[in-house]
């Protein structure tokens, strides 16, 4: 019989997470309190049911699944429900946080008497047709989550304690993320000076994979900026204070939420990076 499983929240990589257990059977658990009728809306299509709190905390396994700057948050008001049950439900923690963050998160679920996994998802949300994205676990209770292989989703196991998963997505994020962040801000920077062809032209001649990557990545970007915010930041963390790498990541921390704020007010700067992208492909036609 599948596990109960409760997932929080239903974002969109929870929600399609969701849909893929729903899709193999499983009973998916979500709270909609304080939530908008258009989340309401995206979870009864990826099969989800709202319960209250009781129920998530009686769940087999429970999936973290929130923006990193929530993810503490979530793991104290688990915490607090799970204490009230008796149960020892497997909690999986799959946000973009540090190995930092992680390990107080460890110690929070810990205490309420709950099995805690480090997890860290790689790629994008579930789609039809595709295996991914790839989810990566480490800990003393890694192995528990390997029950979710048989209803849809791809886990795999670090062999490496708490952290070790995170460390691998903050690696991860920190380059293909990164990547992102440095396209942008010298597309935009070329685009002011009148360059931006040219440096088209340049990277189809010399950088043709990289200039691949970014007639994709930069408009996948703009609408996810605002939650690439509190990432970047986990990554400096993650770098530590002392570390020089850690500016870098504090600034694309400040370039993303610049593009956030542009995206949701004039969108300048996003109308140039998706004109840029835009004539990669007009380009190649």
């Amino acid at each position: 019989m599948p596990p109960s499983i409760a997932i929080l929240a239903p974002g969109a990589m929870g929600s399609a997470v969701a849909r893929r257990l729903s899709e193999h059977g499983v009973r998916v658990l979500t709270s909609l309190k304080g939530r908008s009728d258009a989340t309401a809306k995206r979870a009864a299509e990826a099969g989800m049911i709202a319960a209250e709190d009781s129920e998530l905390a009686g769940a087999d396994i429970i999936l973290s699944i929130v923006p990193p700057g929530q993810a503490v948050a979530l793991a104290e008001r688990l915490a607090a429900l799970i204490a009230g049950t008796g149960k020892k439900p497997v909690v999986i923690d799959c946000n973009a946080v540090n190995v930092e963050t992680v390990l107080g998160i460890e110690r929070i679920i810990a205490a309420a008497g709950a099995r805690f996994v480090d997890g860290g998802i790689i790629g994008f949300p579930p789609r039809p047709g595709s295996t991914g994205p790839a989810f990566h676990v480490s800990g003393e209770h890694a192995r528990e989550a390997l029950a979710l292989n048989q209803f849809g989703l791809d886990l795999s196991i670090i062999d490496g304690p708490v952290g070790a998963a995170s460390a691998l997505k903050m690696s991860y994020a920190g380059i293909v993320k990164g990547l992102a962040g440095i396209g942008a801000a010298m597309v935009l920077a070329a685009t002011r000076a009148g360059a931006a062809d040219a440096l088209r032209d340049e990277l189809a001649l010399s950088q043709p994979a990289i200039l691949a990557r970014l007639a994709i990545a930069l408009p996948d970007m703009i609408p996810k900026s605002y939650r690439w915010v509190a990432e970047m930041k986990e990554i400096a963390g993650f770098l530590g204070p002392d570390h020089p790498a850690s500016l870098i990541y504090e600034g694309f921390a400040r370039l993303f939420d610049y593009l956030a704020q542009d995206a949701s007010g004039e969108g300048a700067e996003a109308a140039r990076l998706k004109a840029f992208a835009a004539s990669i492909a007009q380009k190649k036609a």
